[in-house]
């Protein structure tokens, strides 16, 4: 990762980007907020594809055929998306009201969010076994005692892998525990001046690796060099689009 690249790249993407007109970057956060929901759903099973998700999303319209959970799924992860999006104009840190509510949200018309679970769980395929839930809660607690102090030690990237890996190895919640994971990533991406990523349910075995390589090594490096690859790829974007804006001249 040449983080000081991503950086140089950040920099550039947040001085030029009231150069894009309004309608250009409009129309691409539309598009990526239903290419995120999309995949972001996919890679926990939602089988609606990306074109039924924009028929949902955006045109509001019902699809055919598929329970009502899954279009709750992709209805509430929008809402949670932005509420996320929403915190940090206002300036809000990461906190655990703020876990707990994009929970909430993801879960609306489905089960009781925002509150930890009290049983085992095990997680199919993986070595790793989430922590029962006496021992959870002390790793939960730990885990937002941590949140502001890890970013004195960990770069930026490396920040949003590390939340959404330690979130997910302790696995607080009994569903969602990866939708919120990916979003609290997003959370401190977008918080730091970075753009939000999504990741591809095409990359799910490769995205799966990199968090087991965390929490059954303590490896954040592969997760967090696949973070720094698709944001790269996105501030790409945002620059082409600034490169390409009509020039003011007075």
């Amino acid at each position: 990762m040449n983080y000081q690249e991503l950086l140089r790249k950040r920099d550039a993407y947040q001085e030029g980007k009231h150069l894009i007109p309004e309608l250009t970057i409009a129309s691409y956060e539309r598009a990526f907020e239903i290419e995120y929901t999309h995949h972001s759903t996919a890679i926990e099973g939602n089988t609606l594809t990306l074109m039924e998700t924009k028929l949902v999303l955006e045109d509001g319209i019902s699809v055919g055929g598929k329970n009502l959970r899954e279009i709750y799924e992709q209805v509430n992860h929008q809402k949670a998306f932005r509420y996320v999006k929403n915190r940090i104009e206002e300036g809000c840190a990461l906190d655990e009201k703020a876990v707990k509510d994009i929970h909430a949200i993801l879960m609306e018309n489905i089960l009781v969010g925002g509150v930890y679970r009290n049983v085992d769980v095990y997680i199919s395929g993986a070595q790793h076994t989430p922590p029962s839930p006496s021992d959870m809660y002390r790793q939960v607690k730990d885990f937002y005692a941590d949140l502001s102090w890890k970013g004195q030690q960990l770069n930026l990237i490396e920040l949003a892998a590390w939340t959404h890996a330690e979130f997910v190895k302790i696995h607080p919640f009994p569903d969602g525990n990866g939708r919120t994971s990916r979003l609290i990533m997003n959370y401190q991406l977008m918080a730091n001046g970075f753009a939000p990523i999504s990741i591809a349910k095409e990359n799910r075995l490769d995205y799966f690796n990199a968090l087991e390589a965390y929490a059954v090594e303590g490896n954040i490096a592969p997760f967090a060099e696949m973070i720094a690859e698709l944001e790269e790829v996105q501030l790409d974007q945002y620059l082409a689009m600034i490169g390409h804006a009509p020039v003011h001249r007075s």
